[in-house]
């Protein structure tokens, strides 16, 4: 009787990287597809720009998810001078 045939991909990794990925191991022979499912990926952190562009259209579509103070709050913020005490 045969097992399930997985389909399968062959990648490189650098020495650092292959080390990283064995000693995530919570086994020895933990498969590395195993160790990949588990992994927690980092999402990439919101620039300003992007938030922005997303109250923005938030506002074009009348869901703006800021109250009129808070809306208020920041354009007074933006005004303010920012200099560094230090100077």
């Amino acid at each position: 009787m045969h097992g399930t045939c997985m389909p399968t991909k062959t990648i490189s990794l650098e020495l650092d990287a292959y080390e990283r990925l064995a000693a995530a191991r919570i086994e020895p022979r933990e498969p590395f597809s195993s160790v990949v499912r588990r992994a927690q990926w980092d999402k990439p952190a919101m620039t300003g720009a992007k938030v922005l562009d997303y109250v923005e259209q938030m506002m074009r579509d009348s869901t703006c998810p800021f109250s009129e103070a808070e809306l208020d709050a920041m354009d007074a913020a933006q005004a303010a001078s920012r200099s560094s005490p230090s100077r």
